[in-house]
């Protein structure tokens, strides 16, 4: 393999930079924080907000929201480590937000007393940093001790720092990394697998650590020892210690690229390759090991299908022997959502038709028995273990678009439901209806969507806004929104949910039909649901709203150049939308097994077809648009909407750019940023759209 790409304009090669200076006059954006693109972010970001603040819509929009944002009823989602529920809060008082911990006894009353463990705004104020909350990894089972990331602005990169939950501090030259895109696991109380910026070569080409290395309490992190080093080309390495008690094993993880990985057993020093597929995922879970297909295996001659999830002895596999067991196996409408493991049990989140149901397995000597857990039959449900160790009871979180979100706590072997918390309604939901239909692809392919619209006489079409993703084999479900009901439904508008190719709701072959050269079919399924919507009266391509971010800002980027006549507004944020340098940006080069490699000239002919950017042109009418984005995003480069919207704006078309200066790939880094970008989004969706109050 060659040498890792390098991702900022400034190390880009000579052959592409030969390339872009001559097609691309915005190359210069892609400077961050480079005084001329600051200053014309600025120039955006000042016409935006005198158009859309302005409009007397948004200031009580913005209230609205952060109210549903900061309220005091939220349910305070939790995760048991030691004995204690920890939860991480934000609300108008603690805007960065406080680290908490209760018992599961007090967390059952309806107002909880909490301890506080970490004040992140007090930190932030002490230490004049500007920090957002980034996550903890744990010192199990004792859970006394643990690495608390801390992020600068919202990004990837983050400072990682020891805390003791006994004395509730920072542990004094305690394990500490300096600010990177690091992968750190506790192995004992006194030694760390670590993945970090060790200095030049120690990252692959996407930015991530590509190096384990094992870290000893009080030595310096030069002294690490390497346990495992991946080829430059490679996405990511990692080491992580499984400490169930009398299956205490470790393991590192090759990540070849975002779909493909090897698996090692780590015996003292030696590494032993479990032998499982390239592509699929696999875990030890004490005796046994777990693995999920994403294409078909064969064993023995039986042939098991991708997206099925198998069992076999861990000692036995490794041993050479195949014995293999079906956990799971999907259907035409069926497909793996979820996987968590109590004491004695694993529980499976199914999708069946884009709709959750819940297997229970548990394990009775040498046969896993299976049986269907009761529970209610809408919309989608969440499965997490308190304590997979010790105890058999699990959280089960209810919701869809019109039911606040439930908490339960549930025991496996049982289907009683002790109810714990429930989401406050933050809009009327009685005047809605809720609908799932199914569009035809160009192809012929079933596409499902979940639709909510107004109930009443009045069939006149209306408002509707689109969402959709189609990538990562991530699947959208329903959900309920305060900030979706307030800023939208309350103002007339309908709300639309697409189920496209690309995603995973009906598992790996879902996702693999749209992969790569074959993306083109989740952007005519996408113009599948609209025309859909429209034949069924519900709405028009001028009513027409479509939302995405990320992966879904491609979707829309995609759809604004390539359909523009079905769409009367188009929100596009956080996106991808330059398909010939994607792979040179940031994390860009880990989505190559999703998009492509544009250096190859035959892969780039299939970006070249779709690429946002290099397919708008002057003179065409495209729908109105507006890019949201972060100068903290790490992961997706800003320059992909600056660009987009430069040339735009160049070539004469109706845009508004807005880039939040913090808050990473999420684009805000607290509530106040959230509600103002989203008063900003649904403020220009009412505007452009002609919605009103219901």
């Amino acid at each position: 393999m060659g040498a890792p790409r390098r991702r900022d304009t400034d190390e880009v090669s000579m052959q592409h930079e030969s390339r872009d200076e001559h097609d691309d006059p915005w190359l210069w954006l892609e400077a961050v924080d480079g005084e001329p693109a600051r200053a014309w972010v600025h120039a955006r970001n000042a016409a935006t907000e005198a158009e859309l603040e302005s409009d007397p819509r948004f200031a009580p929009l913005r209230e609205r929201l952060k109210g549903i944002l900061d309220s005091s009823d939220k349910i305070p989602y939790v995760g048991v480590h030691g004995g204690w529920c920890y939860n991480f809060w934000r609300d108008a008082i603690h805007v960065r937000g406080m680290w908490r911990r209760t018992t599961l006894d007090e967390y059952r009353k309806p107002a909880p007393a909490w301890e506080t463990v970490l004040d992140l705004d007090a930190l932030a104020r002490a230490e004049n940093e500007n920090w957002v909350w980034a996550g903890v990894s744990w010192l199990e089972p004792q859970a006394d001790r643990c690495l608390v990331s801390l992020s600068r602005g919202g990004g990837d990169a983050r400072v990682v720092r020891e805390f003791d939950l006994a004395t509730l501090a920072f542990v004094p030259d305690g394990f500490s990394l300096p600010e990177a895109k690091s992968d750190v696991s506790w192995i004992d109380r006194d030694t760390l697998f670590v993945g970090t910026d060790f200095g030049p070569g120690s990252l692959g080409e996407s930015g991530y650590p590509r190096i384990v290395k094992e870290w000893k309490r009080g030595a310096p992190l030069a002294a690490a020892t390497t346990v495992y080093e991946a080829a430059p080309g490679d996405m990511a390495a990692s080491g992580y210690q499984d400490n169930s008690p009398g299956w205490e094993r470790a393991f590192v993880l090759r990540q070849i690229d975002f779909y493909t990985s090897e698996l090692f057993w780590r015996r003292g020093n030696q590494l032993q390759r479990i032998d499982k597929p390239l592509d699929a995922n696999a875990f030890a879970l004490r005796d046994q090991l777990i693995v999920e297909l994403r294409s078909d295996w064969t064993i023995d001659g039986v042939t098991y299908p991708q997206g099925a999830l198998l069992a076999t002895g861990f000692d036995d596999f490794l041993a050479g022997r195949r014995a293999v067991e079906v956990l799971f196996a999907p259907t035409p409408t069926t497909s793996l959502d979820g996987v968590a493991a109590t004491r004695t049990s694993l529980l499976l989140t199914v999708l069946d038709n884009v709709k959750n149901r819940i297997t229970e397995l548990r394990r009775d000597g040498k046969r896993w028995i299976r049986r269907e857990v009761a529970v209610p039959g809408i919309g989608s449900l969440g499965v997490s273990a308190l304590d997979s160790d010790n105890s058999d009871d699990y959280f089960l979180t209810v919701t869809d678009f019109l039911h606040p979100t439930t908490l339960y706590l549930m025991r496996a072997g049982s289907d009683e439901r002790e109810p714990l918390k429930a989401m406050p309604a933050f809009f009327e939901s009685a005047p809605y209806d809720v609908a799932q239909h199914t569009a035809t692809s160009g192809d012929g392919t079933p596409v499902p969507y979940f639709v909510v619209t107004g109930k009443g006489a009045n069939n006149a079409p209306a408002p509707a806004l689109l969402y959709g993703y189609g990538g990562f084999e991530v699947s959208l479900k329903p959900f309920y929104s305060g900030m979706t009901g307030a800023a939208w439904l309350e103002q007339g508008g309908a709300y639309v949910l697409a189920n496209i190719r690309g995603g995973g709701e009906f598992g790996p072959r879902w996702h693999q039909a749209a992969l790569r050269q074959h993306r083109q079919r989740a952007f005519d399924d996408f113009y599948a649901v609209a025309q859909d919507l429209v034949g069924r009266g519900l709405t028009t391509p001028q009513q027409l709203g479509i939302m995405g971010g990320s992966n879904g800002g491609l979707l829309v980027g995609a759809a604004l150049t390539q359909r523009p006549e079905l769409f009367g507004a188009v929100v596009c944020q956080v996106p991808l939308l330059d398909m010939q340098r994607y792979h040179l940006l940031l994390a860009g080069a880990s989505w190559m097994g999703e998009y492509g490699d544009p250096d190859q000239p035959e892969e780039w002919t299939w970006l070249a077809r779709y690429s946002p950017y290099h397919n708008v042109r002057p003179g065409q009418r495209y729908p109105r648009v507006l890019f949201t984005s972060s100068t903290r995003d790490d992961r997706v480069h800003p320059a992909h909407a600056r660009k987009m919207a430069a040339r735009m704006l160049d070539q004469g078309h109706d845009v508004l750019y807005w880039e939040n200066t913090e808050g990473g790939h999420a684009g805000a880094a607290d509530n106040a940023q959230i509600a103002r970008m989203q008063a900003l989004t649904y403020t220009f969706l009412l505007r452009t759209l002609g919605a009103h109050s219901a």
